[in-house]
């Protein structure tokens, strides 16, 4: 299988922006790529839109752009030319853009600098953008079951919210709701929690829908440095999860054991 102009800048894209799912990617079967790049590509494009400047106002303009082009993909209109919304068109459900649009908003939050009202919001801002981002990979490529696919998404989004917590605070953003020790341990745990739950049903999600799973394994290890060392999180000291799953990854692949 070939790739067009479209699909390579998506692929360029998710190799600069989010290596980790790059190289899940990767270790995918060819014919899951075309379905993942542009969804990966998509998902660079929001989450970095609110950061690319100080202006709300800009920032709220720029993740409009990318509703207005999951409401045109579920069906609203003709889909504006772009070297992701082109190829996204051509692989979403008009079901799939609309869960999108969710995914979209909820990137709202990173826009300003108010802290999450509680854990109920915290929760539906995870599962709204990791859960969300891979139950549309999960669906689009086949058979799964939805709470299987967010639990595995929740418990390793958890573990990337905790690789970013120095990043996210020196931006001037409250990324935690309890920063205490016991705080960052209970949440890595209940990483650990959502993580171990979805593998105990790892056969709820086809052999097809798997790749857009392969990249969760990477949490365990900074979940395992969070649980035990819960002061590594704000010291910046949790593993390069890329290094930490180089040999995993392929392990994964190979047996499909997300």
């Amino acid at each position: 299988m070939s790739f067009d102009a479209d699909l390579n800048a998506c692929a360029a894209l998710v190799e600069r922006g989010d290596q980790l799912r790059f190289r899940a990617v990767m270790a995918a079967p060819v014919s899951a790529r075309r379905v993942l790049f542009p969804l990966y590509a998509f998902n660079v494009e929001v989450s970095r839109a609110p950061w690319v400047t100080k202006e709300p106002m800009i920032a709220e303009m720029r993740l409009q752009w990318w509703r207005d082009v999951c409401e045109e993909i579920s069906g609203a209109g003709p889909v504006r030319r772009h070297e992701v919304a082109t190829p996204l068109s051509e692989v979403l459900s008009a079901e799939d853009a609309k869960l999108l649009d969710g995914l979209v908003a909820a990137r709202r939050w990173d826009i300003y600098t108010d802290a999450f009202e509680d854990e109920g919001h915290f929760e539906d801002y995870l599962d709204k953008t990791a859960g969300t981002l891979a139950w549309v990979a999960a669906r689009t490529l086949g058979r799964a079951d939805e709470a299987v696919v967010r639990d595995a998404a929740t418990g390793a989004g958890i573990a990337a919210w905790l690789l970013a917590v120095p990043e996210l605070e020196a931006k001037g953003r409250i990324p935690l709701l309890d920063g205490t020790t016991a705080g960052v341990k209970a949440l890595a745990q209940a990483g650990q929690t959502r993580l171990s739950r979805a593998r105990a049903r790892r056969s709820a999600v086809s052999k097809a829908a798997r790749p857009a799973l392969l990249h969760v394994g990477a949490a365990d290890a900074l979940l395992a440095q969070a649980v035990k060392e819960p002061v590594a999180v704000a010291e910046g000291r949790l593993p390069d999860p890329i290094e930490a799953d180089r040999r995993r990854l392929a392990f994964r692949a190979l047996t499909g054991r997300w």
